[in-house]
């Protein structure tokens, strides 16, 4: 399968499996140095390991664009409406606090 392809349809759960399962193997590896085939399977490793670093690097790229879009809509949203922003703001305090004061008063 291609890793590009992998990368747009792994979980970051799978990824991680996928990871611990590559460094098992890397285990294997090293502890069968000795072996005539550990040159070809380091290399395989190798090959894993670099696309396993091309997914995460999608997955963090992928998040970054998302909480940046998400903190600009935010931004956006707070400018055009400020006085609904701060009700908001002062009912979510105002109910937070009544939630921890009742917490505490038991």
């Amino acid at each position: 399968m291609n890793p590009k392809f992998e990368a747009a349809t792994q979980t970051p759960q799978e990824l991680l499996k996928n990871l611990r399962a590559l460094v098992t193997e890397a285990e294997k590896i090293l502890a069968d140095s000795g072996h005539e085939h550990s040159e070809t399977r380091l290399e395989a490793l190798r090959e894993r390991y670099e696309a396993a670093q091309e997914r995460l690097a999608d997955y963090y790229a992928n998040a970054k664009k998302k909480v940046v879009a998400g903190a600009k809509y935010t931004d956006e949203a707070i400018r055009t409406h400020p006085y609904q922003s701060l009700a908001i703001a002062l009912g979510v305090g105002v109910l937070a606090g009544v939630l921890i004061g009742r917490k505490t008063a038991k």
